[in-house]
């Protein structure tokens, strides 16, 4: 195949216009990089076009502010492509049905990306991926579409995201970016490029390497989490307050970093990542015990805390059967949109088998989406005295800032709050969990 001529006018395109690549896009953009989005869904590049975020946590005005200024393009055409020195892929990368990884959208991604491949231009892998992926897979659809080599004629590197949503603080430029390259030239390559939007660069000596520092990031976070999990039922079961425990215990200026129990975890990297890795591992005969262990302490929580009001209301000699119960917190967690991997959906199922009629209330999502089987275009309750008066009890399942407790636990007689955040004070009877 005969490569085609260098015609860039964007020095980056940003593809998967979501979570982590709109706010990478804006980032660019911001440094004064030409930058180029795209996103094979026409509708979420309409309303992106109209400077409307599809994210409660990134800002409208910020969008259409960049976009005025011609700094920001965004597109569904694949050809545009073509017109980028660098493309940077932030695709999902979910779990099948048995927890395998699905790598279907790297590599459709990746297929597309291969038409419009010139010599020298960098693609930047950026999505969760088990180690090698980049290496093998990844860069095989890619000389396979172009006739060209990667790390000879073009660049080729990953670049694990590390995106906050909802944190304030956690902006693109002040969070140092991790690079691996498949080769020397590579790596130098992204360096120069993140360099321009990005404070601090870490190069890796991998592709393979960076892969697994963002495994080793989120296994970290879901063993720890995990641990917590545990100890809050087993403090629990001696009386002992595991929000006392924990604020106590950071205190301790060395040696010890806080995480805190809930419902489980959600979201689109803690819950995944670390089965890409129990995966790899089994094609070397290797046994993630601790990090299986952990999967199943995190799965049992939406379990323990149904349980714990099945406790409650049988002591007020009734049945969970017929009872109208109020999920608070949808998103998997506070002040996002996203329902991702979100537990409350199987808090809500577990209820629903149990005879309850179920609502939720989320003030960042109004409708529940689509893919959400017989919850889909569910409606979150408008919150008000009499409405809240309709409930029998409510489950706390995210800490958001937007939700009025206090009023919460004055009209509702019992809560199950798995976060610590529901006054104690009030009338209800109130519930850790």
């Amino acid at each position: 195949m005969t490569p085609k001529p260098n015609s860039a006018c964007f020095e980056v395109a940003i593809i998967g216009l979501g979570y982590v690549g709109i706010p990478l896009a804006l980032g660019f953009a911001k440094a004064g990089c030409q930058t180029l989005g795209y996103d094979s869904d026409k509708e979420r590049v309409l309303e992106l076009r109209k400077g409307r975020s599809p994210f409660a946590h990134i800002s409208s005005e910020d969008l259409a502010d960049t976009l005025s200024n011609g700094s920001l393009e965004v597109t569904s055409d694949p050809n545009d492509l073509s017109k980028s020195e660098a493309i940077i892929v932030c695709v999902p990368t979910p779990l099948l049905q048995h927890q395998d990884p699905d790598l279907s959208h790297v590599l459709g991604v990746g297929k597309d990306i291969a038409p419009h491949l010139r010599r020298g231009m960098l693609v930047s892998l950026e999505s969760s991926t088990y180690p090698g992926t980049t290496r093998d897979e990844f860069r095989l659809v890619l000389e396979q579409g172009s006739g060209l080599k990667a790390g000879t004629d073009f660049h080729l590197v990953f670049s694990p995201e590390r995106e906050d949503p909802g944190n304030s603080e956690s902006k693109l430029f002040n969070i140092p970016k991790v690079i691996g390259g498949l080769t020397e030239e590579c790596l130098k390559r992204a360096v120069e490029l993140y360099g321009r939007a990005i404070d601090k660069i870490v190069p890796v000596s991998s592709c393979d390497t960076a892969e697994a520092v963002k495994l080793t990031e989120n296994i970290f976070r879901f063993i720890n989490i995990a641990l917590v999990n545990e100890l809050k039922t087993i403090y629990t079961a001696m009386g002992i307050n595991i929000w006392e425990v924990l604020n106590a215990a950071k205190t301790k200026p060395f040696g010890f970093m806080p995480f805190y129990p809930g419902v489980g975890v959600g979201g689109h990297c803690i819950p995944i990542d670390p089965y890409y890795l129990i995966w790899k591992a089994r094609e070397l005969d290797i046994d993630c015990r601790f990090i299986e262990l952990a999967g199943q302490i995190n799965r049992s929580m939406p379990n323990y805390v149904v349980n714990h009001l099945l406790e409650a209301i049988n002591h007020t000699g009734q049945s969970l059967s017929g009872q109208t119960i109020l999920v608070v917190g949808l998103a998997y967690k506070p002040g996002v949109s996203d329902d991702r991997e979100s537990k409350s959906y199987t808090i809500m199922n577990l209820l629903k088998d149990k005879g309850a009629d179920v609502e939720y209330y989320d003030p960042g999502i109004l409708i529940i989406p689509p893919h959400r089987g017989h919850w889909s275009g569910q409606s979150s309750i408008n919150w008000n005295r009499e409405n809240l008066g309709r409930f029998a009890a409510a489950v706390v399942c995210s800490a958001n800032q937007d939700v009025d407790y206090e009023q919460l636990a004055d009209e509702i007689p019992l809560v199950i709050d798995a976060c610590n955040i529901v006054p104690k004070d009030r009338m209800a009877q109130v519930v850790l969990a």
